[in-house]
């Protein structure tokens, strides 16, 4: 099933990805700013108990995860796999149509 997309529909494609990208410093940047702010606050605060590194492991797992999905690094979620998966579906769908015919 080869797909032809118009010039209209590849700078939709190249719209959106350069949106997520974008997206994706935006949560980079809100990673490392709000990140200084609570290190700052914990060591001023409450120097003898180290908390501020929970958010800066969890959220930053979250940034690591965001960037793979948007630089196509993850293999498991991304353009390939979605055609993988529609191709087999629509497989599916034809053969349960043909089943009962």
């Amino acid at each position: 099933m080869d797909v032809k997309f118009t010039e209209e529909d590849k700078y939709y494609i190249a719209k959106k990805k350069v949106e997520n990208i974008k997206g994706f410093y935006g949560n980079l940047t809100s990673y490392i700013f709000v990140n200084i702010i609570l290190i700052i606050i914990n060591l001023w605060t409450s120097p003898e108990y180290l908390w501020f590194f929970w958010p800066l492991l969890w959220w930053g797992i979250g940034v690591v995860f965001h960037g793979l999905k948007v630089f196509d690094v993850f293999p498991v979620l991304g353009k390939d796999w979605e055609e993988r998966k529609i191709k087999e579906l629509m497989e599916k769908e034809k053969e349960n149509q043909n089943k009962w015919q």
